[in-house]
Formats: structure tokens, sequence, C-alpha cells
């Protein structure tokens, strides 16, 4: 057996890898720069931990998502694997700890998100620690044409400089040919060297149903269809909403977005998971790094405004490999909806300026100063303070962090953590500090460990029932152990941040780039007319349409999507005859133009059938009739 394999069955308990994982594996464990593009529930994360605990060392894993971040940190840490996590909200003390102990403690993976690359303490510290391999997930993220672009993503090629001989495995479960081109560009491959998994899923069908009575929709494919679902939406008032009827209908349903504390996360997706909740409505924030095998149906309530996003989250369906359906409730309003997208995420520059104005109103930021500073941030109380609706002033907000000026972070959900300060030796002569101080301190060291050398996450409410005090003799200990200097003390905090990349400039030196603003705005609109022509389309098959999006060219239709499942009905062509007629009629007018009587002359099948094949091809855009003589056609996303 393998090293590999004895890694694998040692922390997993896996006999085997599954399919591509083993592949990537050994490129990066040869020290080759390797891409590897797997599909949602691919078994990505195996495909760097594995080979960073073959090596001497530790990995270095660059991620924008901080609660997947902090799920595999503690994932790893139950498996008795160390890692460590660094990203936006920690304090400099936190930072330096963590740092400190990624040299001298022994650990195996640092997870940092792309804005710390940049930081001074970050690179110092670098050059003292031991790093095996770096990975970047989600590595589209560095791709200008990909759809989620963050500019801290290319500070990522500094650190290679930083590391020249350490190689790189970039990871992404969504990418186009250009971006799976533009990653390799811009992590400085020495090589170029891709692994694909096919991005088909056999086990999947993929719906559109055209209807304006969603809820009743909702009804009636969960009565149809039995087993766990997801249902996503696009804003949290809706996710409320939608639960309440399913509930009212008889159907345990539970509402996950991010705006709720980690506690209440946690409960309703164990429960979820657990199938003590069958639906769990939501919006995109629920899903990354959620495994749930037996999910049987995906519906989307609003349109995705991407086919990548679709495509991720549509297949959280049927990772057991059992039949599964994806389906998307389309109403003709949604079309105007999904365009009004464009100008809430791409609000006019002169707004933009308007808004960054007002923030450094909002912080009383001289002009000169700023660079560096971190404050919390309350979308709300801006936007009440100044007049904005949050929709375009959180776009707006977002462009500046493009463009430089500004680093803005998602709401995040920081549970309270502590680090004693003082040894432990040292702990035992501090009984002055009364019984309940001593009672808490002893049940702190009971419940977590490592709490000398690292912060760890505290829950009060759990530490008050252990020790029989109140949730706020717990506080109110806690803050007088820190101004003792005993321990550090960071309590619960919910809040997104701003921290100035720059210092305040005058509005006239303001600059939004045309890479930052003409140009992706132009691709986001790509995008949307994607997704529209995706649900809109009533012949082309919906598996195909999205595996050509993402470049794989396939021959064969998926035959269990609606617009297949339509085709059978209406032409009443098996699927063998069907395949076998289409590609010899598009051979035949790939060489020249034929009228219908010469196809039916020339192919030895039933008149009928071919008749009823060219009518197909004729309605789906494959070929095209002019002066009564059949011809090829170019074909575009939505006719593919």
């Amino acid at each position: 057996m393998s090293l590999y394999h004895e890694i694998l069955k040692r922390y997993w308990g896996y006999d085997a890898f599954r399919d591509l994982q083993e592949e990537i594996i050994t490129s990066i464990g040869e020290g080759k720069d390797t891409l590897g593009l797997m599909p949602t529930g691919g078994g990505k994360s195996i495909t760097f931990q594995v080979p960073a605990l073959a090596k001497e060392g530790m990995c270095l894993v660059i991620t924008p998502l901080i609660a997947l971040m902090k799920d595999q940190v503690e994932n790893l840490k139950s498996r008795d694997i160390k890692a460590i996590a660094i990203y936006s909200g920690m304090t400099r003390q936190e930072i330096i700890v963590a740092l400190e102990n990624c040299i001298f403690g022994n650990y195996k993976f640092l997870y940092i998100s792309p804005e710390r690359l940049d930081t001074e303490i970050f690179r110092v510290k670098l050059r003292s620690m031991n790093i095996s391999m770096i990975t970047v997930d989600e590595s589209h993220c560095i791709s200008q044409w990909g759809y989620d672009f963050r500019p801290a993503y290319l500070k990522i090629a500094e650190i290679r400089e930083l590391l020249p001989d350490i190689p790189v495995l970039a990871l992404t479960a969504t990418a186009t040919p250009e971006v799976v081109k533009d990653i390799q560009q811009r992590l400085h491959f020495k090589k170029e060297n891709v692994f694909r998994m096919s991005f088909e899923r056999k086990n999947l069908a993929y719906i559109v149903r055209n209807t304006d009575n969603k809820t009743g929709e909702i009804l009636h494919i969960l009565n149809r269809m039995p087993g766990s679902s997801i249902i996503y939406v696009r804003n949290r008032k809706r996710t409320k909403e939608t639960t309440l009827f399913l509930q009212r209908e008889g159907i345990t349903a539970d509402f996950y977005h991010a705006g709720l504390n980690n506690d209440v996360k946690d409960l309703r997706q164990k429960r979820w998971q657990s199938g003590e909740c069958r639906v769990m409505v939501a919006t995109n924030a629920f899903g990354m790094g959620i495994d749930k095998p037996d999910v049987r149906t995906v519906i989307h309530l609003d349109l995705p405004d991407s086919p990548e996003a679709y495509f991720q989250e549509a297949g959280r369906a049927g990772r057991d490999g059992e039949k599964a359906y994806a389906i998307i409730l389309y109403a003709n309003s949604d079309k105007a909806a999904l365009k009004k997208r464009i100008s809430d995420t791409f609000p006019e520059k002169d707004y933009i300026k308007q808004v960054y104005e007002q923030l450094n109103y909002y912080y009383q930021m001289a002009m000169g100063d700023g660079l560096g500073c971190m404050f919390d941030f309350n979308l709300e109380d801006f936007c009440r303070r100044y007049k904005h609706f949050p929709v375009p002033a959180d776009s707006a907000l977002k462009i500046l962090t493009q463009a430089g000026y500004i680093e803005y972070t998602d709401e995040q959900d920081n549970a309270s953590r502590l680090l004693f300060t003082t040894r432990r030796e040292e702990l035992y002569k501090l009984r002055e500090m009364g019984e309940q101080a001593d009672l808490l301190i002893q049940t702190i060291l009971r419940s977590y460990t490592g709490v000398f050398t690292d912060y760890a996450y505290i829950h009060e409410d759990s530490l008050a029932m252990r020790t029989g005090l109140t949730r706020q003799q717990i506080y109110d200990l806690l803050i007088v152990l820190a101004k003792r200097r005993i321990l550090d003390y960071i309590p619960h905090k919910k809040t997104p941040y701003i921290i100035y990349k720059r210092e305040r400039v005058e509005l006239r030196h303001l600059q939004i780039s045309k890479t930052v603003y003409e140009e992706r705005k132009e691709r986001y609109e790509a995008r949307i007319k994607a997704m529209l022509e995706y649900v809109t389309s009533e012949t082309a098959c919906r598996s195909r349409m999205l595996l050509h999006y993402f470049g794989e060219k396939n021959e064969h239709n998926c035959e269990q999507c609606d617009t297949c499942i339509n085709r059978k009905k209406n032409n009443g062509v098996t699927d063998s005859s069907y395949n076998v007629l289409r590609r010899q009629i598009l051979e035949m007018l790939s060489v020249q133009q034929r009228t219908p009587a010469d196809l039916a002359r020339l192919i030895e099948a039933d008149k009928e059938e071919i008749a009823a094949v060219i009518r197909f091809l004729l309605d789906k855009g494959e070929i095209q009739m002019e002066d009564g003589m059949l011809q090829t056609k170019n074909t575009t996303f939505a006719n593919n």
C-alpha cells in the first residue's frame, strides 16, 4: 500500500481514492504545478490534505471562504491534525500567535484569506516557515475572466517569488476554457498541467419549469419526489416566508442565511443533515463544505446570475450517485428581475464616488490618512445616514474593493475566543481571584485544549451550563481575568469590516479603471444572457448546454432533462435512432446543401423518423432552410 493510501485510510477511513484524486495527488507530490478541475462534491480537500501530510513541512492553503476555512480547520483538528487559520477580523495579537505557531508549533496546515497575504507581518514570518506546498482553492478568483474575480488573489504570484521552488495546487469547481488558461498563467505555472473531471452528472436531471405559481409548484415537486431538498432563493426575507409556507403545508423546513448567528446555523444544518428537517430554504450562503450525499432535489425559486453559480448549487443534489433533480422555477417576470441586477451590481461611477466620499465622512477620515485602518461596518446604519438603498451601496463598496481603495469583507460571525497569557504553573498561584474565577479557569482547562499556545473558540453558554454560573457572570469574570492579564479574551462579534488599502484620496484622483468596471460589467451581462438562454430554451439538452459552457464537448443528449423528455414525446423517435440520424444529417449537410427529399432518399431509415429529426434540428437551430435547401448553422451556447 502506498503512503498516500495509508494516510487516506488512517485519517479518513477510506480504502480507495475517488476519480482523479490520486492522479492530482501524485502530480503535486512529484513537485509539479497542478490545476485540478473537480465539480462540487468531487472531494477537492483530499487532493491537498493527503499529499501535505505525506510531506515534511506545512501546506499553505489560500481560500476566500472564511466559513469553509473554519470548518476545515476544525475538521482537521478532530482528526488530530494540527491546522490553523488567519482571516479578516482577527486582532493583531491573534495573528502573531498564529504565525508564531506556524513557525515553532509543527503545524501541517495554515489556511489564510488572500487579503492577508499582502501584510508585512505575514511576509516577514513566511520566510521562517517550512512550506511544503501551496494550495489555491477557488482558483477561478485569480482570473479577471472568472465569475468571482478577487484582486487579492493576484498577490499569490508574489508569494511564489518568495517560495520559488514550492509547487502550487490550484483547485476549482467551475472554470471556462479561457479561465483555465488564465489561472495557470497568473499563478506562474512552469508548465501547463490540468486534470479534469467530466462535469457531466449522469444521475442528475436538469429541469426548467415555466410557472407563475412557484409556491404551488414547490408543493407539487416535494409531494411527488420524496427525500431531502434545498430550495435556493435570492434574499433573506424570502427564506423565512418560504419556510413558513412549507411548515403550514406540513413539510418540515428551516431557513438559513448569513445573518443568522453561528449557533443557530449549526443547529439547523445538523437537523437538516440528520434528516430531522427535510427542506432547507437558503440563500447562496448555504452549501459550501456541506457534504450531504442524499439530497434528492435542489430547487431554484430565483434565477442565479451565472451558469457557474447555478452549476455549483445544482451540483449539491445526488452526490450519492442516485437519481436526483435540479429544478429551476421560471416565470416570465424573472427576466426583468435578472436584468435589473446589472444596474444594481454595477451602479454608475458617480454614485460609487459618492459612496466613497460618504464612507470617509462616516469614519471622519482626513485627506491622506487611512492606510491600514480597520473599522467595524454597519451597512444598514450607513445607508440610513446617507439615504442609500442597501443593494447598490453594497455593490459600490465591492467595486471600490476591486479598485484597490478598501477591503470590504462579508459579514462574519466570529465566536468568542481566548488565549491564556499566563503559564499553566502560575495559574495555581491565583487562588485570591475567588472561587468562581477558579471554577471557571478549571472548567476552561478541562473543556478546551491548546489554550496556552493558540486562541480557542469558546461558548459562554456552554461554560455557564458546566459551571452553574450565569452567562453574564461568565462574561464578567472573563473581562476581569483579561484586565489582570491572565488571559486574552475576544468576545463574540458579528460584523463586516472596512479596511483602508490606501490613504484617502480626493475624488478627482479616484480611478475606477475599465478593467474593474466596464470589462467586468460586460462579462456579467454575458453570464446573465447565458443564464436566460438556458432557462428560455425549449429544445436544447440542458446538460449539454452547461457542459458546452464549461468547454466540454459531447455528442449525446442526457435524455432526462425536460427538453430531452419533450423531444422524445413529440418526435416519437428512439434515443439511439435520433443520435444516428442527427449525425448522418449533419455530416451530409456539412459537405453540401440538400433538400429534405435528398436526405430521405440518401439515408436508409424510416422516412417519418427522418422528417421528425429534421424538424427538431430546425427548431433547435442546428440547421436552417433557405430557398428549400437545408444547411448547417453556426451554433451558440443555447443551441448546442
